[in-house]
């Protein structure tokens, strides 16, 4: 499936395994392109994926990323990778909510791409 031009949608396609929302983007037989949202205080569970590999760019809110042993700061322009089998974690630790544009290569394969770890935070989505 490939999809050449795409509008944010309002509300949410999806929630990710992780429990954050998603705004489903444009896709190529190469990656897809998706929209995450955390709301204001909310911690999105641990996983790491089986298969693919993610880049993440921040549009706004501020928060901090968990990957596999490394925490950084994230926000408006800051940009993270996401190799295969590296277990990571996400938070929106500001007043507004924490929102990226990723994209996933190979496109996302469905829920099951997703497996649980345990994190450094306790999950309330």
């Amino acid at each position: 499936m490939t999809s050449d031009r795409v509008t944010l949608p309002a509300d949410p396609d999806v929630l990710a395994p992780d429990g954050s929302e998603v705004r489903l983007l444009c896709q190529l037989s190469g990656g897809s392109m998706a929209h995450f949202t955390l709301q204001p205080g909310q911690v999105a569970k641990a996983v790491r994926h089986r298969t693919v590999d993610e880049l993440w760019f921040f549009v706004s809110g501020l928060g901090r990323m968990w990957r596999g042993g490394e925490t950084v700061d994230v926000g408006p322009g800051v940009s993270v990778s996401i190799t295969v089998g590296t277990p990571f974690q996400f938070r929106a630790d500001g007043d507004e909510p924490l929102t990226a544009v990723a994209v996933t290569m190979p496109p996302w394969p469905g829920e099951d791409e997703a497996e649980f770890v345990e994190g450094p935070w306790l999950a309330t989505v």
